[in-house]
């Protein structure tokens, strides 16, 4: 008889069968079963009280020897949901291995068996039960619904809006009729590796299940996304979009710099995830050990939320901060001594106006969760989105964005001291105007401008900037100029030592590593997703 309070690990195979035993903590801590190609979907739960386990890890071997990590069930996370990416048939007979983890767990063996012998197996049929009433949220928990605000006034959609199956993938600029960004519009055909939107049955009705397409060993492709380093060897991936305007179902990652290695990291922390989304900030800071991530938006939904994931016990939580801060997105965010300070980005208008940019700095304090607004002097930048900032020198350095129908190419600095807004005065051939362009800090008094959206074309140049002497110089690099790319991810880490360094190596290496630049995704606006990573040397970028 089975007992509804045992630990089990189900798998479903499909939507004709019945769950399968896996492994329970009387029997079996671990197995391996053969999935056969026609399976084009999977889904694992578990049933009963954790107690002192801690997570279920699900992996995927082919006969070639490649294993992805499709997730981890833990007490958050009850529930995992694997489907073959769209377009791909898998040829051979793969292995899906579960493992429990925590407790007591012995020194059992790994038990394997065939798909056949698992489904004719006595013991397997005595032990299917009927498959519970899954929650649609699987095993994302989210912290707030936000209601999405619904109009049928085209001047009062986001930027990021979801295209029709039937749209025709076009180039084009709404002009000043819509104060924000024309969308990267996708392609009619779906590429391999990005996600599709299922619908499941549930309670008699229908409703949306988070399916997460995993890519062999990397993201899907994407643009909006944020890549966050937390440590010299290790960078964060949050959110995105990608073909036909869907957001991703793989929303989280980690990159190792090591072996420039991807792992699939929504089920890897607990607490309640931020909801997917685009044009959010994620920010780290090396004191607390902590990414805040703040606003973004979601089809017709903007946000105005802070989540911070705490790198340490990798936990989720949303923060109720106090005072008042407008949802924003596409705004940018600079951590300066321990404060987060949000300056422009696009907000939602009431109707009938049509959504506007903002020009205002507001700073979250994390230590007394409270949002406020500085008395700020100067020059302060025309409203916009889109733009780059940067800290350097004790200044924020901003560039560029975009207000509807103006693109811009000036550049201002915050003085983090006086708390007074200038406009900097360039020198050299610098950057056309442009929005949703990358950047990153070179060195301590140089940042890079790469691509970006003009309103018309993605673009492949790049410039540095030097603050010392205000003057821009152009970059020449195949790798940077390969494609069009815009609204991608560029960030800086330390170059990966694979040898130890002798006692006479170590007493010569200086304070400053060598660095290495990474660009991650975006798109070109002509129906294109990326989900490459490319990789250089900064001191090339310099010479």
């Amino acid at each position: 008889m089975f007992n509804m309070d045992d630990f089990c690990v189900f798998v479903v195979f499909g939507v004709n069968e019945l769950p399968r035993k896996l492994i329970s903590v009387d029997e079996s801590l671990q197995c391996s079963i053969a999935v056969p190609p026609n399976v084009r979907q999977a889904v694992l739960f578990s049933h009963g009280r954790w107690r002192e386990h801690t997570g279920v890890t699900v992996e995927m071997t082919d006969l070639e020897g490649g294993t992805i990590t499709l997730g981890k069930l833990t007490p958050n996370h009850k529930c995992l949901l694997w489907d073959c990416w769209e377009g791909a048939i898998r040829r051979c007979v793969s292995t899906l291995t579960v493992k429990l983890e925590g407790g007591s767990l012995g020194t059992e063996e790994l038990q394997y068996a065939s798909y056949d012998e698992l489904l004719n197996s006595e013991e397997s049929t005595k032990s299917a039960v009927p498959l519970p009433l899954l929650e649609t949220h699987g095993k994302r928990k989210r912290g707030q619904d936000a209601k999405e605000t619904h109009s049928t006034d085209q001047e009062n959609v986001c930027p990021n809006s979801l295209l029709s199956d039937r749209s025709t993938p076009r180039r084009t600029v709404r002009g000043a009729s819509r104060r924000g960004h024309t969308r990267l519009l996708a392609q009619n055909d779906t590429p391999a590796d990005t996600c599709t939107p299922e619908k499941q049955k549930t309670s008699g009705k229908q409703a949306r299940t988070p399916t997460q397409t995993v890519s062999v060993g990397r993201p899907s492709s994407r643009w909006g996304q944020t890549l966050c380093p937390i440590d010299p060897q290790t960078a964060i991936l949050i959110g995105g979009q990608g073909s036909r305007m869907q957001f991703c179902k793989d929303p989280m990652w980690k990159l190792c710099t090591e072996d420039m290695s991807w792992v699939a990291a929504e089920t890897l922390a607990e607490g309640p995830t931020p909801e997917g989304r685009i044009g959010h900030t994620a920010t780290f800071d090396p004191e607390s050990k902590r990414i805040y991530v703040f606003g973004g938006s979601k089809n017709k939904k903007w946000f105005n939320d802070v989540h911070i994931l705490d790198t340490q016990s990798w936990r989720w939580t949303m923060v109720e901060a106090q005072g008042k801060v407008p949802p924003l997105a596409y705004h940018s965010c600079s951590l300066f001594r321990g404060e987060l300070f949000v300056f422009g980005g696009v907000f939602p208008r009431p109707h009938p106006e049509p959504d506007g940019c903002s020009d205002s700095l507001y700073i979250f304090n994390p230590v007394l969760a409270i949002w406020y607004q500085p008395i700020v002097n100067g020059d302060r930048p025309a409203p916009r989105s889109g733009h780059s900032a940067c800290v350097l020198q004790g200044k924020i350095f901003m560039f560029g964005g975009w207000d509807t129908p103006v693109c811009f190419s000036d550049m201002h600095a915050l003085d983090l001291g006086l708390m007074e807004f200038s406009a900097v005065r360039t020198s050299g051939t610098g950057p056309s105007p442009r929005s949703w362009h990358g950047c990153a800090v070179l060195s301590d008094s140089k940042f890079l401008v790469h691509g970006g959206y003009n309103g018309n074309n993605a673009l492949t140049d790049s410039f540095i900037f030097d603050t010392d002497t205000s003057c821009w110089t152009t970059v020449v690099n195949t790798q940077l100029s390969a494609v069009p790319r815009a609204g991608h991810s560029i960030i800086t880490m330390v170059k990966p030592n694979t040898e130890a360094p002798t006692k006479d190596e170590e007493e010569q290496m200086s304070e400053v590593l060598p660095q290495i630049l990474l660009v991650f995704g975006g798109g070109d606006n002509e129906g294109s997703f990326f989900s490459d990573l490319i990789t250089m040397m900064i001191d090339d970028l310099l010479d």
